[in-house]
């Protein structure tokens, strides 16, 4: 019988690298690390003042620079403030499509004569009176009967609302100085005498200063007041008319708090025609525009509307 021959079984062993488990850890690790840095973010900013809140909700929530201006001054007048930042201020022509607008903005820092008009008609509407916006300074005149009473200091009814408006105006100024006159006739006080209305327009004075400084967000601005008396004999027309003005004049510092010239308001299209006022067209364009939106219903109000109809 033959011998059995042995069965020879070759095994092979192949030696491999660990593997990368098709890389699925990364994308836990990657995971881990974005909720370690939220938790993270989320106590530093517990931690922080109100103040610092306040900021970073803002920069969120509030639409930027770009955003308000179209929403506000409409696309002409947008426009033709992007085109004057672009030639005077590249920097901040770019920035203005990332950067949170400012709820009081420079009215001295727009650039544009026309949005200043614009923005002041917005606000002030027929208060303001004999208006001027020049390269570096803007004035305007308001009746003493909207904001004192007949021959006195005391303040008017609508006092509280027109600094109000004034307020939108002055608050966020920079680098630049306030003058407050107020004039009036020495008729308007029972005893005509001309000592007396002095202190009475020094009075408006200090009173309307006094409300301007308290609401300045920035240290680089200053506000000055001159009372002013004329004789009864320049008394113009009008039953009213003893009460005087209150005249404001808005003007950029020689220099800024950094030391260089600041920039002055600019019109793209030349000078204006001067038998026309600018200011005057833009209150009458702002006047039909709310009246036709009274009228017709705000759009916007009605897309809310329709979007939300359990409200």
């Amino acid at each position: 019988m033959a011998e059995k021959q042995p069965i020879i079984v070759i095994k092979k062993i192949n030696v491999q690298a660990a593997g990368a488990h098709g890389g699925s850890w990364k994308v836990a690790f990657a995971d881990f690390m974005t909720s370690m840095m939220a938790f993270f973010l989320v106590m530093w900013l517990i931690s922080q003042s109100e103040q610092v809140k306040k900021n970073i909700a803002d920069h969120f929530s509030t639409p930027s620079i770009i955003e308000y201006n179209f929403a506000n001054y409409g696309v002409e007048l947008t426009l033709e403030k992007l085109f004057l930042d672009l030639v005077n201020e590249p920097l901040k022509f770019f920035q203005a499509f990332v950067t949170p607008t400012d709820f009081t903005p420079n009215i001295m820092g727009f650039g544009s004569k026309k949005v200043v008009l614009h923005h002041l008609a917005d606000q002030l509407g027929d208060l303001a009176q004999n208006v001027e916006v020049n390269g570096d300074e803007v004035f305007f005149e308001i009746a003493a009967d909207q904001l004192f009473a007949y021959g006195t200091s005391e303040p008017a009814g609508s006092f509280v609302d027109v600094m109000e408006k004034m307020k939108t105006l002055t608050s966020g100024l920079e680098d630049s100085n306030v003058y407050v006159d107020a004039m009036i006739f020495d008729k308007t006080v029972p005893s005509r005498d001309k000592v007396k209305a002095k202190l009475v327009a020094e009075a408006r004075v200090d009173l309307i200063s006094q409300k301007i400084q308290s609401a300045l967000e920035h240290p680089s601005v200053d506000v000055f007041g001159k009372a002013l008396v004329k004789a009864a004999g320049d008394l113009p027309t009008g039953e009213r008319a003893g009460n005087g003005t209150v005249r404001f004049k808005i003007k950029q510092k020689d220099l800024t708090q950094g030391g260089r010239k600041p920039r002055q308001l600019d019109d793209l299209y030349g000078k204006a025609d001067e038998g026309k006022s600018p200011y005057e067209n833009f209150v009458n364009q702002l006047t039909q525009k709310k009246k036709d939106r009274k009228d017709d219903g705000d759009p916007r109000q009605r897309r809310r509307t329709r979007a939300s109809p359990h409200e």
